[in-house]
């Protein structure tokens, strides 16, 4: 009997560890890889002719577009294009593809995650006059996506690293994930000014409070942005005496409708200068409604960087701004 026993307590521990085994086993190759890429870089696997032909020519007329605001042409992604033979390994791992598929049916879809996390891939399938045609009517809702996922990947990012502000909750009721890069430059009851050194010039970010009719939704929402940033950064922004920071004037700033933290928020884009130093550069700037607290938070970013590239300076600004949580 005690030997029937041993023998039953021996099997179940076999059959035990085989099932811990075979659940470890499971769990090993149900783990998905972490994406990889550049931030703004996106895979387009599509055949060398259809590149070289009309369907290339609409992929690049979409997303290869112009980033508003910035003061020089930059594209929305930096595209790296291959055939369906090398997107394989590595190369399935990048964070954002774009998939052409010619003579398959005609259908667009988004696939998540669907060989790496975090991962955004848009699959167009059919001729091409018909993949064609789907990016023209899809081409916003997929970069939507596809700058959704970066601008995550980006927060991920910044977050591993923080800067301590904590006055920022203490004098505005805000607080904001910022890098452990940036630096106060300036600290005032209602005004901040933080920012960060770089090669060939700096990144900088504004916060402040202003009355809540500051800024109203009409026919002249721009001119009111433009005159309240002028004014603030004539006021807080050391220029030398020959100029003051304001909007450029010769072009309209681009403005938009979006939501920070459940809130409505005004969103402009545009280049600022000051006129006699011929010192200029991009900036995008968020009125955000706080109306329990009867005003607006104002979040502003703009780069001073003179002959270089500034598309994923400014992209790491509004990624930052876009962490903004009320108290």
């Amino acid at each position: 009997m005690r030997k029937l026993s041993l023998a039953i307590i021996c099997l179940l521990c076999i059959v035990g560890c085989t099932e811990t085994k075979k659940s470890n086993t499971t769990k090993t190759q149900g783990a998905m890889a972490h994406s990889v890429g550049k931030i703004n870089e996106l895979s387009v696997i599509v055949d060398n002719e259809l590149w070289k032909g009309s369907v290339g020519d609409t992929i690049r007329k979409y997303f290869g577009a112009e980033v508003p605001g910035l003061p020089q042409e930059e594209p929305l992604f930096s595209m790296r294009q291959m055939p369906m033979e090398a997107f394989s390994g590595l190369a399935r791992k990048n964070r954002t593809f774009l998939w052409i598929r010619k003579g398959k049916k005609n259908e667009m879809d988004i696939l998540t995650n669907k060989f790496a996390t975090p991962q955004v891939g848009a699959v167009v399938s059919g001729t091409e006059k018909e993949i064609a045609a789907a990016i023209r009517q899809s081409h916003e809702m997929i970069i939507s996506k596809f700058k959704a996922v970066e601008t995550a990947e980006k927060q991920s990012r910044i977050k591993k690293s923080l800067e301590k502000i904590p006055q920022l909750k203490e004098k505005l009721g805000i607080n904001v994930n910022i890098p452990t890069a940036y630096r106060v430059a300036i600290e005032e009851d209602t005004f901040f000014w933080i920012r960060k050194d770089i090669p060939h010039g700096s990144m900088n970010l504004m916060v402040y409070e202003m009355p809540l009719d500051a800024v109203k939704k009409d026919s002249n929402t721009v001119g009111s942005i433009i005159k309240m940033r002028d004014s603030i950064g004539a006021a807080k922004i050391p220029t030398s005496e020959a100029g003051h920071f304001i909007t450029e004037e010769a072009y309209a700033p681009y403005l938009y409708e979006t939501i920070l933290d459940n809130r409505f928020t005004f969103e402009t884009k545009g280049t600022w200068e000051i006129k006699d130093r011929f010192m200029a550069g991009p900036f995008v700037n968020y009125v955000i409604e706080d109306k329990v607290n009867n005003r607006l938070v104002v979040l502003e970013g703009f780069v001073f960087a003179p002959s270089v590239n500034k598309r994923d300076n400014m992209f790491e600004l509004e990624a930052i701004i876009k962490t903004v949580k009320f108290e």
